[in-house]
């Protein structure tokens, strides 16, 4: 049985949460995401919904070094497995991945975990009672990437920040004009992929997302 090493949770800041496309690239795609590093975001997320073993290995245990000299916690996407075998500083869980509490208690204390809660409070509120270490509501808008009902509404933000003592995340379609209502709504961090990697340039696109708080 893997050995779960027991830490304190890196600190999760207000700004931009990074997630990565599905790029095979991985010298793309640390290139672009040391950019967005530079810029300012203050999570990464791998998420490679279509990369073989080898690859997603190859890919996150990069990430987590490059992630490492900027102090940015990193987070796998719905892969306890890899999370672990890397030691990632979390894991991010879909609704329809594994339960929050089954996360929590395979990878212990010591790391974030994070749960899409979409348009629903009632989810939020049992994410938080299962071991949550933040809360992502969405999709608000269209996705370039992510296939998803669109409809959330901004008032739910405020509404969860004041019902349960946690970091909210926004995410679908992010821009930083569409995202700014959201913060002001009292969004902690915007979820972001084709806005930062899909920018001529990221860094700036990055900057321009910290910008927001």
């Amino acid at each position: 049985m893997m050995q779960i090493k027991e830490r304190v949770p890196m600190v999760l800041k207000q700004g931009l949460y990074l997630v990565t496309p599905d790029w095979d690239d991985t010298e793309r795609l640390l290139r672009v995401s040391e950019a967005a590093l530079r810029g300012g975001a203050v999570v990464l997320q791998y998420r490679h919904k279509t990369a073989g073993a080898a690859l997603a290995f190859e890919q996150a245990d990069a990430l987590l070094a490059l992630c490492r000299r900027y102090g940015v916690p990193m987070i796998v996407n719905d892969n306890v497995g890899l999370c672990l075998h890397i030691d990632a500083d979390g894991i991010h869980v879909g609704g329809t991945d594994s339960k929050v509490s089954d996360v929590r208690a395979a990878v212990g204390k010591g790391k974030i975990v994070g749960a899409s809660c979409y348009g629903s409070l009632a989810l939020a509120h049992e994410a938080a009672q299962a071991g949550a270490s933040y809360l992502a509501f969405g999709g608000f808008y269209p996705s370039q990437v992510k296939q998803y009902e669109v409809g959330t509404a901004p008032g739910l933000i405020a509404q969860a920040k004041a019902a349960i003592a946690l970091p909210v995340a926004v995410i679908g379609g992010m821009t930083v004009e569409n995202a700014a209502p959201l913060v002001a709504q009292g969004a902690d961090m915007v979820a972001a992929i084709s806005s930062v990697y899909a920018a001529a340039e990221p860094q700036a696109a990055a900057r321009a997302f910290a910008g927001l708080w």
